[in-house]
Formats: structure tokens, sequence, C-alpha cells
């Protein structure tokens, strides 16, 4: 067997080679395992593969993901999407930054009931940059306000990657959804005070033929279209908080709820109905082959003894926790320049989990940790997700949209700071509600 240190430099330069050939996560991480196994010697990697999948795909916790992404997609589709904005614009006009601050709520909103980055940014960036914009609004503003809102997605809860890494960490989903509440809450307060001090020291930016004041019917016509998507995420997020179901039953509660308001108001048809069903299948399949791959290698690391090594090196080293999670802080963000938020997540569990629970670090706490990071890595260059869904909608430059970025990216980054000064902000809710 080689030694084991260069086992892990092969396998990592195996890794990256295929990924910068283009080949899907999912077959990477598989082939970085089998390659792996087979430089060990070991045989039964048929048998070993076989077993792995079933493990991966099987876990009950993961029936929440499809029906989650199915919400979205029906969301996504159906006029409830654009209602949201219309009923939000009212009660901001009074706002420094004003409609700025639509990008933030629609989003956290949105979040809340969709659990992906990509469609929220995706769709309330199509409602809201083209009136934006034809109001006279900053257009770099606007869309640095929906880069960095639209991350929201991946850490208000229903969230998806939540639900991955509470499989791969074997962490309460529940609970995870519960602690990521308050991080969820800070973000958008940083946002929205951040462009409200923006407004306020770019008066020129903003549009000067808007009014401060709507009349008090308007914002109660408004409320008429705000209600239903609100109602729906208190129908899912309240069923979960208050204990009355399992984040699974919610998911599938939330599919109920979205169909029924999109029937309610007459934007489901036949083709929407089966557009968000074949889109939550597609992503479904595509997260489900990302697992198998990443479970596989998990074993397969598990067979070579890498993570216990690495774990047992990184306790030799004695470093602190501190350094230890600036460390990965580094990490994770510059493998989000290549990686989409869940392969993140997935590659780096197994091998990171060791090293966190060897420095006793909360695993609930890293969770929302690690959310919060590859939130980061959503809007940075090159391959930030969320830099290149707004890049298709506003024809920018991939710069640029970084650039408009950067702002939300540092908030992003205090975030992270905050909730290591003070873990409460994660830990609190979770721990208050096992309580009761």
């Amino acid at each position: 067997m080689m030694d084991m240190t260069l086992l892990s430099i092969v396998l990592a330069v195996s890794m990256l080679l295929m990924l910068a050939m283009g080949i899907w996560v999912a077959l990477a991480l598989t082939g970085v395992a089998v390659l792996g196994l087979m430089l060990s010697g070991n045989d039964q990697i048929g048998l070993l593969f076989a077993t792995s999948s079933w493990g991966a795909s099987t876990s009950w916790s993961l029936t929440a993901l499809p029906l989650f992404i199915w919400m979205g997609e029906v969301l996504f589709r159906t006029r409830l999407s654009e209602d949201l904005f219309k009923g939000l614009s009212p009660w901001l006009s009074g706002l420094p930054g004003k409609l700025l601050h639509v990008n933030v709520l629609s989003c956290g909103i949105f979040a809340a009931v969709s659990g992906s980055s990509a469609a929220t940014a995706a769709t309330i960036g199509r409602m809201t940059l083209p009136e934006l914009k034809a109001q006279g609004y900053s257009e770099r503003m606007a869309v640095g306000t929906l880069a960095g809102s639209g991350t929201l997605g991946l850490l208000i809860p229903p969230s998806i990657i939540l639900i991955v890494y509470g499989v791969a960490a074997e962490v309460s989903i529940g609970r995870l959804f519960i602690a990521g509440a308050l991080p969820g809450l800070l973000l958008m307060v940083l946002f929205m005070g951040y462009t409200m001090v923006w407004a306020l020291l770019n008066r020129d930016e903003l549009p000067s033929n808007t009014s401060d004041r709507v009349p008090f019917i308007v914002k109660l016509k408004a409320l008429k279209q705000l209600l239903p998507i609100v109602a729906l995420i208190g129908f899912v997020l309240g069923s979960i908080y208050g204990g009355l179901t399992t984040p699974t039953e919610a998911a599938a509660l939330g599919v109920f709820g979205s169909l029924f308001l999109a029937l309610v108001t007459g934007s489901l048809d036949r083709e929407s109905f089966l557009g968000s069903l074949l889109g939550a299948v597609k992503s479904s399949c595509m997260i489900g082959l990302i697992l198998v791959g990443a479970h596989f290698l998990t074993l397969a690391m598990g067979f070579l003894g890498i993570p216990g090594a690495l774990a047992q090196w990184i306790g030799d080293m004695a470093l602190s926790p501190v350094v230890l999670l600036m460390s990965l802080t580094l990490l994770f963000v510059v493998l989000g320049c290549f990686l989409d938020g869940i392969s993140v997540v997935v590659l780096t569990v197994a091998v990171v989990l060791p090293m966190v629970q060897q420095a006793n670090i909360d695993l609930l706490w890293f969770g929302i940790y690690i959310v919060l990071v590859v939130e980061m890595s959503q809007i940075t260059p090159p391959v930030g997700f969320n830099l290149f869904v707004i890049q298709a909608l506003t024809g920018k430059d991939i710069l640029y949209v970084a650039r408009a970025a950067l702002p939300f990216f540092l908030l992003i980054l205090f975030a992270i700071v905050l909730i290591s000064w003070f873990p409460e902000i994660v830990t609190y809710l979770p721990t208050t509600m096992s309580q009761r």
C-alpha cells in the first residue's frame, strides 16, 4: 500500500484534474474513490459501491429534499413570486433606499419557501431588476443587493444544503432548520442596514420622482398579494418549529400549500405543473447523484484511513478552534470558486468533521457556519453560481457583478465573525425549543 501522504496527494490531484476536465462532480467523486481503493489493493469495489449507494439514497431524511425543491419550482413558475414583489413595494417606500429593499426582503421570504440559492436569485431578479432599472435606481446597487440576498436561499429554512449537511453529519435536520432562523434574519438586517447607509450617502443615484408617502389604503390592498405567500411560510415553518411535523412532513404540506395557492390564484395550469415537476426531478437527481458519489468517496477514505490520519495530524498541530475555523473558511471559499455549494459540503464533510470534533466544535453550530461560508462562495468569482445567474439576467460581465456583490460578501464574512463571537445566535433557538 502507498504511503498515506503520497496517496492523499495523488487523490487530491486526481480530483482537481477530473474537475478541470469538466467531468461531472458526482462522477469525479466516484472516480477518485475507485482510484483510491485500487491503489490500496481493495478488490471489493463493486460490492462497496453498491452498499454505499444504497446507504446514501435510502435515508428517510432525504425525502424532504425533492419535496422542498418541488415547492420552490411551483412558486418559480406561477404568479405567486410576482405577487410577492407587488405586495412588498408599497410598504418599503419610506425607507432610505426604498425599493432596493425589495430585493432583500423578497429573497428572504422566497428563500423560506424555496431552499435554493439559484432559484431565489433567478426568480426575484426577473421581477425586480427590470423594475428598478425602469424607475432609475442604481443598477450596480440593484445587482449587488440581489447577488447578496440571493444567497439567503442556502440559509433560511427550509434549506436544501442544510438537509444535505444534516444527513452527512448525522445532525437533526429539524434542529438545523431552527438554528438557521436567527442567522438568516441577522443577514437580512445587515443587508438592509448597509442599503440604508448607502442610500443616505448616494442620494443622487436614487430616483427623485418617487414619493415617500404611499396611501395606507394602497398598503392594505398590497397585503392581499403578500398574505398568501407569507401564510405558506407560516404554514411550513410553523409546523416544524412548533414540533407538529418533521421536515419531511412539512415539505409535503408545503408542496400541497403551494399547489393550492397557485390553483386559487389562477396561475396553475398543465404547463406550469409539469414544468415544476420536471424541474424538481432534474434538480433532485443531480443532487442525489452527487450524494451517492460523495458517500462512496467517504467510504473509500474510511477504508484508507485518511480522515482519521488527517484528524490526528490536526490534533498533533494543536490548532486552536479559531485558527482551525480561519483555515477552513479559506478552504471553503477557494473550493466555492470552482464547485457549487452542495458539492463543497458533500466533498469536505467526511474529511472535516473529524477535525471539528477533535477541536470540540458543536456540529450544529458548524452546520450553520459552513452554510454561511458557502454563501460567500456563491458570490466569489470565477464561478460563484449566483454571479452566473445574475449575469444571465443582466447581460453584464462577471467582474461587474462580482464588484457589485463585494460589499455583501464582506457582510457575510462579518456575520461569520459575529456567530463565532456569539455562538448563541445559532444555538439559542434549538436549545430553548428542546427544553420545552
